[in-house]
């Protein structure tokens, strides 16, 4: 009836391994480790929805990225499946190769951590090593829903002139809204 939150998606793509993972290295168990990658793609999808509705270059980045995603034939794309939990401990190097939105997500990864590790008081080495596994697996999320919008997505490359301000309607900060759907508010 209802669609699944964005945050439930990403846990749902994470798995039971990505997730026992993840509570290892925070030392909690299964619902500790759901709370706190909840928290994290909580703080990152709202901060690429701030970025997104900015007239500047970070606001502009992410609005190509989502793009891209929207696109889902670029790198990172639907095209390139996530490869089991084994790639999430292999931190950004390659396995973010090419993916605009991975970059994205890592740019913000930083300010991300920091905020989880105030709100939670895990300590914010731990925190970004939680937001480096879970990068792959967001991009991963935002691609199959990109892919599953079809109508009003943006076509591949299709992204505002620079300097453009976004659109009122129907621009990529709203296509970022229909992949993340409405989540928990």
């Amino acid at each position: 009836m209802s669609e699944p939150s964005f945050q439930d998606d990403v846990l749902h793509e994470l798995g039971d391994d990505g997730l026992a993972e993840i509570a290892g290295l925070l030392g909690t168990d299964a619902g500790g480790a759901r709370e706190a990658v909840g928290t994290t793609v909580g703080a990152m999808t709202g901060d690429l929805r701030q970025k997104a509705d900015v007239d500047d270059d970070e606001g502009q980045e992410v609005r190509r990225a989502v793009a891209e995603v929207g696109g889902a034939g670029g790198a990172g794309g639907a095209g390139a499946p996530l490869q089991g939990v084994s790639t999430l401990g292999g931190g950004l190097g390659g396995l973010l190769g090419g993916s605009m939105m991975a970059g994205v997500l890592a740019k913000v990864s930083g300010p991300v951590a920091n905020a989880v590790s105030k709100k939670t008081g895990i300590p914010v080495a731990t925190v970004s090593r939680v937001v480096e596994m879970l990068i792959p697996v967001v991009v991963a999320v935002f691609a199959k829903r990109a892919a599953g919008k079809g109508a009003g997505a943006p076509s591949p490359g299709t992204a505002p002139a620079p300097g453009a301000a976004p659109s009122a309607g129907g621009g990529l900060g709203d296509v970022l809204g229909q992949i993340l759907g409405g989540g928990k508010k």
